[in-house]
């Protein structure tokens, strides 16, 4: 198994890895399908299912599927060309993607929102087709959107399983479970930043590692930055007003008061997180990690120790990044980073375990104490169901984002305490996640079918 630290972290736009960037990268693999087909495409059609239909409209799914139909991507998306291609496809019922003939596509009636019964394969689905002139489909094929922006058509889906029985990665450093991963970093000597970023130079050179690791650092900055500038309400009808700018505020008027409650540094962590999820929730860019849903939580907490502890280096940022990829990567391979698969523990827990991880690492833990870390903060997310109120990615998402980097500080705290050891490990607890997810009613699983998303007013 392996996962690169590129896969986990991702630049893209929001709300949604799953929902608003997933369907976009299908519908960028469906063109690249066309492209290559003998067949001559005269329309497009495409249908949602599970929770792309319950929750695709909050997810702007729909807006994404078009866009990704239209030829744009999400690490390239630029929001002022979206909207006047959005404009003229509503107007013509015309789409021309890069490399092929102008498609009929009609938003209003080649845009199916199916709530029936989900797909088979995971309850993220969709389903892309080509038609002829008659109106024939001539092209098919299904796209499951997995979590965390990864994408594997139906086939690739069903032989995912044969995948973890294949021979391991060709990396220096295939662990596939916590317990490898401790294993190889005593026989080696190395950390498990070190172990990944062997692994990492497999496929690239240094310089474009370093490189590729300072950019997903300069987007997330970035991203905190006009969160705490941002303000107004958020889109979507629920009449969120973004709060990151008057809590920054508010934090910057009290410094120096000699007065301040300890307990403040909370609402540092939780501003930051906060400020990444509103530009998330408001479609800004941001960095997978592993998800959109739970992207404040890594750079959080890269930002609270940047800021806020003695000795912080930037030049480390790489090594708490490379660290957080190892056990995101485990969390993933082992079980989901996917809130329609397992709920919210899968989301915001993953990324509390990673950036516990992160931190640890940095703070200069050893390998046993960074897995501690991780799994304190996972295990205290276990059972996190997703119900987004009205499938928008804003309540509970943004303030929860928050909870979960104060969780990773205070997990990274308490295993730097420790020696490591302790009576739960991370790959018992990533197992309890997959099954806790597998058990898990549906309705609790990001389709806005329960818990708050019934109980709280969605206008």
């Amino acid at each position: 198994m392996f996962l690169s630290v590129f896969d986990m972290f991702k630049v893209g736009i929001g709300p949604s890895s799953s929902h608003t960037m997933g369907p976009m990268v299908a519908a960028a693999r469906f063109l690249d399908l066309l492209r290559g087909s003998p067949f001559q495409a005269h329309g497009l059609r495409a249908s949602l299912h599970g929770s792309l239909a319950f929750t695709g409209v909050g997810h702007a799914t729909d807006r994404a599927t078009i866009l990704g139909l239209a030829g744009f991507a999400p690490d390239t998306y630029d929001a002022a060309r979206a909207d006047e291609a959005l404009h003229s496809i509503r107007q013509t019922c015309r789409i021309t993607p890069p490399g092929l003939p102008e498609l009929h596509f009609d938003p209003e009636r080649d845009l199916v929102f199916d709530y029936g019964p989900a797909l088979p394969g995971h309850a993220n689905g969709m389903i892309l087709r080509a038609t002829d002139a008659q109106g024939d489909v001539i092209v098919q094929e299904t796209y499951y959107s997995i979590g965390g922006g990864f994408v594997l058509t139906a086939a690739e889906l069903e032989n995912s399983a044969a995948d973890k029985k294949k021979p391991r990665a060709d990396v220096p450093f295939p662990f596939e479970t916590a317990t490898e991963m401790l294993a190889m970093a005593k026989q080696s000597g190395l950390s498990i930043a070190a172990m990944k970023r062997a692994n990492e130079l497999r496929f690239r050179t240094p310089a474009e590692l370093d490189q590729g690791l300072a950019r997903l650092w300069e987007v997330m900055s970035a991203c905190i930055d006009r969160g705490m500038a941002g303000s107004g309400i958020l889109p979507g009808g629920l009449k969120v007003r973004r709060r990151a700018k008057g809590i920054h505020e508010q934090l910057q008027a009290e410094r120096g008061l000699n007065m301040q409650a300890p307990h403040t540094i909370n609402d540092w962590m939780s501003l930051y997180a906060m400020a990444v999820n509103e530009e998330n929730a408001a479609g800004g860019q941001v960095v997978t990690a592993p998800t959109n849903g739970a992207a404040g939580v890594v750079p959080a907490v890269i930002r609270y120790w940047l800021d806020h502890v003695p000795g912080a280096a930037p030049s480390r940022i790489g090594d708490f990044l490379l660290t957080a990829a190892a056990i995101g990567g485990l969390c993933k391979h082992n079980a989901s980073i996917s809130g329609a698969e397992c709920g919210c523990q899968a989301e915001v827990g993953s990324a509390a375990a990673m950036a516990a991880a992160g931190l640890c690492a940095v703070l200069g833990g050893t390998a046993e104490q960074v897995e501690n870390a991780a799994e304190i903060a996972l295990e205290h997310h276990l059972g996190m169901t997703c119900d987004p109120v009205k499938g928008l990615v804003q309540v509970p998402c943004i303030e929860r984002n928050g909870l979960g980097a104060i969780k990773a500080v205070s997990a990274a705290s308490l295993s730097m305490r420790g020696d490591g050891q302790h009576l739960v490990s991370l790959d018992a607890c990533i197992e309890t996640m997959r099954q806790t997810g597998r058990d898990m009613h549906e309705k609790y699983k990001e389709t806005s079918l329960g818990g708050l998303a019934v109980n709280v007013p969605n206008c």
